[in-house]
């Protein structure tokens, strides 16, 4: 009979208590972290592929020497270095034909801003891009919640990345909120004043156009006016 309580208490699901310590990891640490761990898993699926190659290859080249699992991997990890080597070659060379041309962005290198205008036509798709992105999430979310769409830019409904423009700025999306799908022809949202006068804008009705800011403002004001 106690043996059959005990067995009872230990199955039954244990009650957290409000105010226990929760520890976990920051966004930042946990993007690294899966970097990490799909590089590793990279590594290994890459290592059994050259070691079963290897083994395949053998069986007609006789004089081939036996390979290892690990002689796999200190292949892999030494062809891994030559390859890095030689990018940083190619990245060197780069940079002695064009000084001054690319600057240090994290682990990578960009062009400098004064070689990269704002106003391509390049920049000007990728940024409208963005902007179609966000659509795609925001007409999604629509659809499953009777054509209304967030109420505004700092719930959960639509993932944070969706919101920011193009850049390392991490600015948002001006958003208007309280608005459903296809109901009026107000802007949705718009891009932010780093872009200076023409911005892209997101309409309700699910059109994109490049608008100067007093336009947009008009758009707004003409809808709230009685």
């Amino acid at each position: 009979m106690r043996k059959s309580a005990l067995a009872v208490v230990l199955l039954m699901p244990a009650v957290a208590l409000a105010g226990m310590p929760h520890f976990s990891l920051t966004e930042l640490a946990s993007e690294r972290l899966e970097a990490i761990s799909f590089f590793l898993a990279l590594y290994v699926l890459v290592s059994l592929g050259v070691w079963g190659l290897w083994r395949r290859l053998r069986r007609d080249v006789t004089r081939l020497p036996a390979l290892s699992f690990g002689s796999a991997l200190a292949m892999v990890f030494l062809l891994g270095l030559a390859l890095q080597l030689v990018l940083s070659m190619i990245a060197g060379g780069r940079e002695l034909m064009t000084p001054g041309a690319w600057e240090k962005s994290g682990v990578t290198h960009r062009l400098a801003p004064t070689l990269l205008p704002s106003d391509s036509e390049l920049v000007l798709q990728a940024r409208r891009q963005r902007l179609d992105e966000l659509r795609l999430a925001l007409w999604a979310h629509a659809a499953d919640h009777g054509r209304v769409f967030p109420a505004s830019d700092q719930g959960t409904e639509i993932a944070p990345a969706r919101w920011k423009v193009l850049g390392d700025s991490g600015m948002h999306f001006i958003y208007v909120g309280g608005q459903k799908a296809d109901e009026s022809s107000l802007p949705l949202a718009y891009e932010p004043g780093i872009f200076g006068r023409e911005r892209w804008v997101l309409f309700a009705n699910g059109d994109i156009q490049r608008l100067p800011i007093e336009a947009i403002h008009r758009a707004l004001t003409a809808e709230a006016t009685p």
